[in-house]
């Protein structure tokens, strides 16, 4: 898999969110902003996340993730 179809696959399900996705092969570093988090704790979160891309995880496509997500006001004092 390509990052650009990991990016597509979270864009389609997590409408209304920054999406940026990097690496290659089956191992890839996502990093999701939106206001989708506001509510949510860390593990809600992830499984957000993972929701989009169980597919391709179950089918060997994707191998690996390290996954950061950040509601608006967090990534804007992160940068």
């Amino acid at each position: 898999m390509q990052p650009e179809e990991v990016k597509v696959l979270l864009d389609a399900h997590l409408p209304g969110c920054q999406v940026n996705v990097a690496g290659e092969g089956a191992k890839f570093q996502i990093r999701v902003v939106g206001p989708v988090f506001e509510s949510l704790n860390a593990v809600k979160r992830q499984q957000a996340v993972y929701a989009a891309i169980n597919e391709q995880i179950s089918a060997g496509a994707i191998h690996a993730v390290t996954i950061q997500t950040y509601t608006p006001a967090e990534w804007a004092s992160q940068s």
